[in-house]
């Protein structure tokens, strides 16, 4: 097995910002908790899940503990439902979102707004219909592990520091991960390898159209 770190200068994050977005979800508990004059408007739950594999389709990916140590403090994280940015539940500025960490992952609570939205969330969370959360974030730090098998080889992405969160999300029909920046990603971690094309598990073709149709069906 080989391992290589990658990190990125500022230049690069700068450069590689908004085109460098990446959403991953998790399936999780949704809770409605009593807060005083907010009495079971208080939503908690689970944006990520450390050292949980995730099947990306040609790679997996691990969330390793401690990833989000600096991004929590470095952000103005947004709850949007779905992702939405015109549904816009609360705010890390504002203190009506909070983000903290513990041994299951990346936790967010916020109190659901008294808006159409608000409240229509209260009301999937009550009959089960929420049962899926997503997040929007950047990598300042990764690594790329290969495996050979029986089969050929199997690769893992592992994400050791998120660069900066930019919304968590409560969803309805979470899509496939978008793997359009892990395979830049990738590929630059397979050049600095020196690693041939006929050693792969996957192509680089094979990759490109296996991330088109996914993107496609989405």
């Amino acid at each position: 097995m080989q391992t290589q770190t990658e990190k990125r200068t500022p230049a690069e994050l700068t450069a590689m910002a908004g085109s460098a977005i990446e959403k991953r979800h998790f399936t999780t508990t949704f809770e409605k908790r009593a807060d005083g004059e907010t009495e079971g408007r208080t939503v908690h739950g689970y944006a990520a899940v450390f050292n949980s594999e995730t099947d990306m389709g040609w790679y997996t990916e691990v969330i390793e503990q401690g990833a989000f140590d600096e991004a929590i403090g470095a952000s103005d994280c947004r709850a949007l439902f779905n992702h939405d940015a015109n549904q816009l539940l609360a705010r890390q500025s504002s203190g009506t979102l909070k983000l903290s960490i513990d041994k299951t992952g990346l936790a967010y609570e916020f109190s659901s707004p008294n808006t159409s939205t608000g409240n229509d969330i209260l009301e999937m969370i009550e009959r089960g219909d929420l049962k899926e959360s997503s997040f929007a974030f950047t990598i300042k730090e990764q690594t790329w592990e290969d495996t050979k098998t029986d089969d050929g080889w199997e690769y893992k992405r592992i994400i050791k520091k998120v660069e900066k969160l930019y919304d968590v999300a409560p969803v309805t029909y979470p899509a496939y991960g978008d793997t359009t920046v892990a395979k830049r990603s990738f590929d630059n971690w397979q050049t600095k390898n020196q690693k041939p094309e006929t050693k792969n598990r996957y192509s680089t073709k094979l990759i490109d159209r296996l991330i088109q149709e996914i993107e496609v069906s989405i």
